[in-house]
């Protein structure tokens, strides 16, 4: 078995990424239709790049996700450098099978990742960025809780438009648990 149930919810489960999925993700991120969203549509990855970033892994808690029914991968997540001093860190994420958005797979693996990170990281915020094209991942993010708290006026150029980065934050005393399944006390 390559994936391992660290987080457990009613439909996907979060694992530590995987050398084996490196191929997936690098299919992923040349895509324009998951790159465009998250700001890296200039990036030209590689296999063996992923594989670079799955194995370099020493401040970042980066997840497959993954479906419960088939344990098919359909995307990854992670929290980037959480700062243990200001309790703070970034969240990002991405569901990469085309068929799979939509299905509230996106909206269960931040609930796992932001609870994870405020009941066993002890973090008391967690921010992200989104452009203000990716309309869906902003409700997915506003459904957990998160609100926004600024905005940089069209500073993402992407196939000749500019976008608006929006930053979007939660605190812990925000949050409302009981996203992982697989908790023991």
């Amino acid at each position: 078995m390559r994936h391992y149930k660290k987080l457990v919810g009613e439909k996907i489960y979060l694992s530590p990424s995987s050398i084996e999925d490196a191929k997936k993700f690098a299919i992923w991120i040349n895509d324009f239709r998951v790159s465009d969203t998250l700001g890296c549509s200039e990036l030209i990855t590689t296999v063996e790049k992923e594989e670079d970033f799955i194995k370099d892994q020493k401040r970042k808690y980066c997840f497959s996700v993954v479906r419960l029914d088939n344990d098919e991968v359909i995307g990854q997540c992670w929290l980037n450098n959480p700062d243990e001093v200001k309790r703070t860190t970034t969240l990002g994420i991405f569901i990469g099978e085309e068929l799979q958005r939509g299905c509230g797979f996106g909206q269960e693996a931040v609930g796992l990742l932001v609870e994870f990170g405020f009941r066993y990281l002890n973090l008391h915020n967690i921010m992200l960025f989104v452009f203000e094209m990716n309309k869906v991942g902003i409700s997915c993010y506003q459904k957990v809780g998160f609100k926004e708290f600024a905005r940089r006026r069209e500073s993402y150029y992407v196939n000749g438009n500019y976008y608006d980065t929006v930053l979007m934050d939660i605190v812990s005393k925000e949050f409302k648990a009981g996203y992982i399944k697989n908790r023991y006390i």
